[in-house]
């Protein structure tokens, strides 16, 4: 196939992925490493992915900055610092497929849980804040995938939708910048060649969330809880299908 064609499958891949983000504050990572490993080696998309992922994250902070709830970003952030290099080990060493495998049956798990009710009374405390923060650090210096646990948290929690879709975005912020140095730092995967790539995608990503933060004005949330939870389970389903051809 010719390499504009190409490229244009990899435009339309991420708008799709960021109208997703634009709406629920996460999933773009996910969507969009799955479908462009299909294209292309999964060492060149990371960092690239991740770029983009900081500059949506960007883009939307000034408008959800209000919303954030501070008290549970601090011990899920230092989380994150722990786990993020270990995941980064556990890639070097470990399978990636059992891992998914494995993230896969958590988050589908939790899914059906939430979905017949389950949830905190009240906002958890520190410990358990950075166990889901620690999670989320080693899933995502593992696969490049971090949202499950920390989504899973917040929408467990009563903070509702708006405080919780804000602060995955500012997590999401600090996530990817963590993961980006340990990257850079460890393997040295960011290139000229990444930063040509995310300056390409960054007008299809910037509509895409336009548009997806546009539809999250007029949801209600507990029709948007219902969206998040059966995008979670889509998502857990994409995860557990890649792994599973992996493995075979």
């Amino acid at each position: 196939m010719h390499l504009d064609v190409w490229l244009a499958v990899a435009l339309g891949i991420v708008f799709l992925a960021a109208v997703v983000r634009g709406f629920s504050g996460f999933g773009f990572s996910l969507l969009a490493i799955s479908a462009l490993s299909l294209i292309y080696p999964p060492a060149e998309i990371f960092p690239s992915i991740f770029l983009m992922e900081i500059a949506a994250s960007l883009h939307l902070l000034p408008s959800v900055w209000r919303d954030i709830h501070w008290r549970s970003i601090v011990p899920l952030l230092a989380g994150a610092v722990i786990g993020t290099p270990a995941g980064v080990y556990f890639l070097s060493t470990v399978p990636a497929a059992p891992m998914q495998i494995a993230l896969a049956i958590f988050v589908l798990a939790s899914v059906a849980l939430m979905g017949r009710g389950y949830s905190f009374r009240g906002m958890p405390g520190h410990g358990l804040s950075l166990v889901a923060g620690t999670a989320s650090g080693v899933a995502n210096g593992a696969f490049g995938i971090g949202g499950p646990p920390v989504i899973l948290f917040y929408f467990a929690t009563p903070a509702g939708a708006a405080a919780g879709r804000a602060s995955l975005i500012f997590f999401f912020l600090a996530l990817d910048v963590i993961g980006l140095v340990f990257m850079q730092g460890m393997a040295d995967l960011v290139t000229g060649e990444t930063i040509i790539r995310a300056a390409l995608y960054l007008p299809a990503l910037l509509a895409g969330i336009w548009l997806g933060g546009h539809a999250f004005r007029s949801v209600d949330e507990a029709k948007f809880r219902r969206i998040i939870l059966m995008l979670l389970a889509v998502l857990s389903l994409l995860i557990l299908a890649k792994a599973m051809v992996e493995l075979l």
